[in-house]
């Protein structure tokens, strides 16, 4: 193809077209995945993974195959994050010795919100490593609460 033509190769706009429909994918797709471990919403038991979306403009929502939960961004009083730190020992027993100096981090969120009666209600999740500050930032914006860190370790991970 002569230089200065104009014409984009078929191959190039594909490539175009893929990047922008991942892009696209990855601004809606399964992003905020948790865990939730417990707290005062009866309506999940323990345990239930599910994903907290906040890309809406009124309302934190957590959505799981059973049932969904919807506060409003205003009622959202408590913002804390965490972590807890182990060893693999289990691991490092049973495949090696060398995974022992590796650590499991489990990253906890917890979100505090008046429901609708206006009594105080919690709820702690534990995070994906990989959405943890995406959805830390959103809270925070969505919010106006500033996120409470539990020690210096989950400011880094959680600041970055």
């Amino acid at each position: 193809m002569p230089v200065g033509s104009g014409a984009i190769p078929l191959s190039r706009r594909f490539l175009c077209l893929g990047w922008i429909a991942s892009a696209a994918w990855a601004a809606t797709g399964d992003r905020g995945r948790v865990e939730y471990i417990g707290g005062t919403v009866d309506a999940f038991p323990g345990g239930t993974a599910g994903v907290l979306k906040t890309s809406d403009k009124e309302y934190l929502i957590l959505v799981t195959k059973k049932a969904t939960m919807k506060v409003l961004y205003d009622r959202v009083n408590l913002l804390e994050y965490g972590q807890q730190v182990s060893r693999r020992y289990a691991l490092a027993i049973l495949i090696s010795p060398v995974l022992i100096l590796s650590r499991k981090r489990k990253h906890f969120l917890t979100v505090g919100f008046q429901d609708d009666a206006g009594k105080q209600q919690a709820a702690v999740f534990t995070v994906s490593k990989d959405d943890i500050r995406t959805l830390l930032a959103s809270l925070e914006a969505r919010t106006g609460v500033r996120v409470e860190f539990q020690d210096e370790e989950a400011r880094r991970q959680g600041r970055g």
